[in-house]
């Protein structure tokens, strides 16, 4: 019989077991997953055209007097005192919706779905599913200068959520349902389902794993496929540039990014210093939206091209159709309201308003550097995005399936990933991350193998083990704990072919003396019933430590599974030696051949 039945008679771990070694931990409830995320990701498309909709009936209702859904640019806008009043009275509405509604739909909703994620057990209210979209609308419909992505991201996570929620699902299988809805939702809208996929890897999920990146790829599939009916078909701005760069070209591309990534850190850090200002005003937050709504309002009046989400401007970028003045005026301008507005508390998204700024700044730069400025404009786009969010893949994707244009792949990478590393460098915290960070919840964006599910027991194990012979007697045991000073508190219990009978602990020895039992009982006897938490040589340390809490033991016998012999012993500080080993390879820099010091010849050093 093996020592896992003797000395295991009951699960110690609530149903969690062993693992075959293997590249992933995914099961086959990755197929129910995949059924649910058909329904979410219908769902969160679904959202999408609702929100697209309501948008555009606010729009032309407060503007133009009309009832239509049909998208229109606010650029025909009449100036005049109502430029003003609307965004004021827009900005009122929401503050008193937040208010006495949900104060969730504050923001640009990225943020709040990456703290129901990590810190609200990815559960959302079905309060924030329908006032997030509403309030999102009546701003962006106002004259917001604002996207719609992370209000739908937002939305669409609400619906992945609240579905999952009627179902018996984990924390991490609600995440995914979540994140499902939200990459559902953004690729309705933009048509971009790699780039929600990827954005869904580098900002929501906080993990690559197949159990959450299938369902979120199939939601995605599923939105794409909606979309078509809900929407129109193809890229959102259909753009082919065909540029033929020299070689050196590709440091162009680079040095777009680094600019892009230096404009990202500049409106980061002025939204924020923005945001203490209206935080320091003697005034409830309920009435900030409505001040911001005021300098929409006169930024309106100023070019009423920045009012709403601008899809227009973006175009009119791609497509080189617009004057250097009016992209100056439309970069100044638009970026000074949105800094105000979004500093506010209003609702609203921030990834068209980063598309104009960044584009706005390629296209200017790009009247300098060979080729078309809307190419420089769409480099500036993809870099503004990857640098600000943190997603250089997201940002990337994103501009080759919003334009169609597959060869501006590679100038595109580089660009992201310039901005990215400029960013990095220079915020400690992303403008999606920093409001989380002022509220408490530091988050890093790091991944990496944990080492623990990566190194086994028998990496970490004490070989030679300090044990108790089967048959001792129990008086001699008790001596045993008394005469020694410094002592192991738990001691294995093994026989003479070292095959592991249980656990003596000093905890034993103390309730024996107490309970008088027998002296001259051996210790095989006393411990043979006694259930023992114990693992094996291929098994992970992650597997150990899960045994380590479930049992609340400190040491953890590893025994041959064929034979059941006792062959080492994992104890709390084995795991955080493991720990410092990771730390150290991170830390410890110097090269691996060397000439010793004192030494005349060369040796490896390690």
């Amino acid at each position: 019989m093996s020592p896992q039945n003797t000395h295991r008679p009951h699960d110690f771990m609530g149903g969690l077991s062993r693992r075959e070694a293997g590249d992933f931990t995914t099961d086959k409830r990755v197929i129910a997953l995949i059924g649910m995320a058909l329904i979410v990701g219908t769902g969160g498309a679904f959202a999408a055209w609702v929100l697209v909709s309501l948008i555009s009936l606010v729009t032309n209702l407060v503007w133009f007097g009309r009832l239509s859904t049909h998208a229109v640019s606010l650029a025909a806008a009449p100036r005049s005192v109502w430029m003003v009043v609307i965004p004021v009275l827009g900005g009122l509405v929401i503050g008193l919706m937040a208010r006495f509604g949900s104060e969730k739909i504050r923001g640009h909703g990225i943020p709040e779905a990456i703290e129901a994620i990590l810190i609200g057990g990815s559960r959302m209210s079905p309060k924030v599913a329908i006032l997030k979209p509403i309030s999102s609308a009546i701003s962006i419909g106002t004259g917001g200068p604002f996207g719609a992505e992370g209000p739908i991201i937002m939305t669409g996570g609400a619906i992945g959520s609240l579905f999952a929620q009627c179902f018996h699902l984990s924390s991490a299988e609600r995440k995914t349902l979540l994140v499902a809805g939200a990459a559902a939702g953004m690729t309705a809208i933009f048509g971009s389902p790699i780039a929600a996929i990827m954005l869904a890897v580098e900002l929501l999920l906080f993990e690559w794993k197949p159990r959450s990146f299938i369902p979120v790829a199939v939601a995605a599939c599923v939105s794409i496929c909606w979309r078509p009916f809900l929407f129109e078909a193809g890229p959102l701005f259909p753009r082919q540039f065909h540029m033929d760069l020299p070689w050196w070209g590709i440091l162009l591309c680079a040095g777009m990014g680094i600019l892009s990534g230096l404009q990202s850190g500049i409106l980061t850090t002025l939204l924020y210093k923005i945001e203490d200002l209206f935080e320091a005003l003697p005034i409830h937050w309920m009435w900030c939206p409505a001040l911001g709504g005021l300098i929409i309002g006169l930024g309106g009046l100023i070019e009423p091209r920045v009012l709403g989400v601008g899809y227009d401007i973006i175009d009119g970028l791609l497509n080189s159709s617009l004057l250097p003045q009016a992209v100056l005026t439309i970069l100044l301008v638009k970026a000074a309201i949105w800094l105000v507005a979004l500093s506010s508390g209003t609702s609203g998204g921030v990834l068209a308003p980063l598309l104009i700024f960044g584009g706005a700044l390629g296209w200017l730069v790009g009247l300098v550097l060979p080729g078309d400025p809307g190419f420089w404009a769409l480099l500036g786009m993809a870099a503004m995005m990857g640098g600000t969010m943190r997603a250089p893949l997201t940002g990337t994707f994103f501009a080759v399936e919003l334009t169609g244009d597959v060869h501006a792949l590679l100038p595109l990478l580089a660009a992201t990933v310039a901005a990215y590393a400029v960013t990095v460098l220079l915020l400690r915290r992303s403008i999606l991350t920093e409001k989380i960070a002022r509220r408490g919840q530091h988050i890093t964006r790091e991944y990496g193998i944990d080492p623990f599910e990566f190194a086994r027991a028998r990496d970490i194990m004490i070989s030679k083990v300090d044990s108790l012979r089967a048959d001792m007697t129990a008086g001699e045991a008790i001596d045993f704990f008394a005469t020694r000073s410094k002592t192991h508190r738990v001691y294995p219990v093994v026989d003479d072919l070292g095959i592991l009978k249980g656990l003596m602990s000093r905890g034993d020895a103390l309730r024996w003396q107490q309970e008088r039992v027998e002296r001259s009982q051996p210790l095989a006897d006393l411990v043979s019933d006694s259930s023992v938490p114990l693992a094996h040589p291929d098994d992970t340390v992650g597997y150990v430590a899960d045994l380590m809490l479930a049992t609340d033991a400190g040491r953890i016998p590893i025994v041959d599974p064929d034979n059941g012999q006792l062959v080492g012993l994992v104890a709390r500080k084995d795991l955080l030696r493991l720990r410092h080993s990771l730390r150290a390879s991170e830390t410890e820099r110097r090269p691996y051949f060397g000439r010793a010091v004192g030494s005349g010849r060369e040796v490896p050093t390690r």
